[in-house]
């Protein structure tokens, strides 16, 4: 078509005053940022529940805009009506805050925003859109396709038949050359109708992109005529996401690599539209070993897979975000180890030094590192998390914690701090089981093999008779050493190992009997401390407990 013939499409298809270009790029000024800050996006769709790898992306892109001093925000991919989900946009933005995300500009409630760049929903900026899809009509670089969906079925079928590049393209773009007179009879005969790219490419081209991940990347141009503005006038992904990204300044664009085979397209947009593209990032996909091979983290097959199990479990969000930082980062456990107690945002985060290759989630792993993480709390930081989570996931163990919360405090003051802290809990569902004998006498006893049940209750008694609850942990222990004789036991561990032949045990067999008798278990943080937090009256009763059940067995 001629030009004026592509003004009176133009205005055919888009009869509607729309602002110009020029004008929008003074409304989106460019951002004065220091050099080298980086703008970056999370652009979720609020068609289903947080996964770990949106939390994953996400995360890389707040930490690539904050570790350089820039821009993090929120934009709401909403122009899939019929796959969003009730509330969808509230539980995208309790997840981010749950994890603790700093949000510095963008959508921060259903029906609110702030910045200067938005509107932040697509779903409110369709005019915007058609601003550009109008200029790209008026170049003689989109036109409207009538084609019927059982029209692309059919030319789909022949095309794998003959085992061609299956899509809408060159010979196969029927609607390309259509005339105006034809466009108009079909418009007004009420035909519904796409807006399409007359893509320039040839598929003989092209395109070149350096990823910040994966390197260079080389990739055959796009010769397709995507689709630009649906039927109902509402954008692509495609192409909605160029036009958002040149307008919010965005620098640089993290995302799963699944798209890299549609970063030809995107490309294009942005040379067609005279946008400078941004720098993109193509994450790998999260992996998990199975039956000694590798696949894709699985939301189906994989619980850890959901945000919500991270919720339910109780995993401080510290805790997962400093196992996402092992994954993106290698020398970020290196750096750990030096900066036992730095705080996560301290940590220099680089985009070049993420593996190309997808990360393994190892839950063992995993815990390990939300240990380690729970380890440096303070008591009362463990005491209050704890508490909130059992309140909304475990009410029955929520009502012994507030029972009495400076004895709970108390619990979870034991061992903690000092050089070599207990590492006892991964998640706050791991507090359960690590708290009951506190509430609750023990009604069984891990025994060890090499103690009987009356030796047990020997140990135990005569304890009971010289238990010394006001001695400071030195007094407590030397009273331990001096029942020893009397039971036959060496009050003395290096000198038991010399002669253990002289003796039923040492002085650590005597305080484990004690430790059963107070907790049933071998294994627990400081029994003088258990024992000083319980008190007296308690800790006699569970003497004279044991000493029965031990006599009878």
């Amino acid at each position: 078509m001629n030009q004026d013939r592509l003004q009176q499409l133009a205005q055919l298809l888009f009869p509607n005053e729309l602002p110009s270009s020029d004008q929008l790029e003074a409304n989106y000024p460019l951002r004065d940022l220091s050099e080298g800050a980086r703008v970056t996006r999370y652009a979720p769709s609020p068609t289903g529940h947080m996964h770990l790898g949106n939390l994953f992306s996400a995360f890389i892109s707040e930490r690539t805009a904050h570790t350089t001093n820039g821009v993090f925000y929120v934009r709401i991919e909403d122009t899939d009506k019929k796959r969003e989900i009730e509330d969808g946009v509230s539980a995208i933005l309790q997840d981010l805050a749950n994890f603790g995300f700093t949000v510095d500009e963008g959508v921060t409630g259903e029906q609110e925003e702030t910045g200067i760049y938005g509107p932040y929903h697509q779903r409110q900026r369709e005019r915007i859109y058609h601003v550009y899809a109008k200029e790209l009509v008026l170049q003689g670089l989109a036109y409207p396709c009538f084609c019927t969906a059982e029209h692309l079925s059919e030319l789909r079928e022949k095309q794998e038949a003959k085992k061609l590049t299956p899509g809408y393209y060159g010979e196969f773009a029927a609607c390309r050359n259509l005339t105006f007179e034809q466009i108009k009879e079909n418009i007004e005969a009420g035909l519904p109708y796409v807006l399409r790219l007359r893509s320039p490419g040839t598929g003989e081209g092209k395109a070149i992109f350096d990823d910040m991940i994966k390197g260079k990347i080389e990739m055959p141009e796009n010769n397709q005529d995507i689709v630009l503005l649906k039927s109902d006038g509402i954008p692509t992904y495609h192409f909605a996401h160029v036009v958002d990204d040149h307008l919010m300044r965005t620098t640089h664009v993290v995302r799963g690599d699944e798209w890299i085979a549609s970063a030809p397209i995107h490309l294009q947009l942005f040379k067609l539209l005279g946008f400078k593209a941004p720098k993109y990032a193509h994450i790998a996909p999260l992996m998990k070993e199975d039956n000694g091979g590798k696949r894709k983290l699985s939301k189906r097959k994989d619980p850890e897979a959901a945000v919500s199990f991270y919720f339910e479990q109780g995993y401080p969000a510290i805790s997962v975000k400093e196992y996402l930082l092992t994954l993106a980062n290698s020398n970020f456990e290196e750096w750990r180890k030096v900066n036992a107690d730095a705080p996560q945002e301290s940590f220099g985060f680089n985009l070049k030094k993420m593996s190309a290759s997808g990360a393994l989630v190892d839950l063992v792993k995993f815990n390990d590192v939300s240990k380690n993480v729970i380890s440096r709390m303070t008591p009362q930081e463990v005491t209050q998390a704890v508490t909130a989570w059992a309140k909304e996931y475990h009410p029955e163990f929520y009502q012994k914690l507030i029972r009495n919360p400076a004895f709970t405090q108390g619990i979870f003051s034991i061992d903690r701090g000092g050089p070599k802290p207990r590492k006892d809990l991964a998640c706050w569902n791991d507090a359960v089981d690590y708290t009951e004998y506190f509430f609750e006498a023990p009604t069984s006893y891990e025994l060890p093999e090499n103690m009987q049940p009356c030796d047990a209750a020997a140990i135990i008694g005569l304890y009971q008779q010289a238990y010394a609850p006001g001695a400071d942990k030195d007094a407590w222990f030397s009273g331990l050493k001096e029942i020893c004789p009397q039971l036959g036991y060496c009050p003395d561990v290096k000198a038991y190992k010399k002669d253990p032949t002289a003796y039923k045990g040492h002085v650590g067999d005597v305080s484990t009997a004690i430790r059963l008798a107070i907790t049933g278990r071998r294994n627990t943080p400081d029994l003088y401390a258990i024992m000083q937090l319980l008190g007296i009256d308690e800790c006699q009763k569970r003497f004279e407990n044991a000493v029965a059940i031990f006599s009878n067995m």
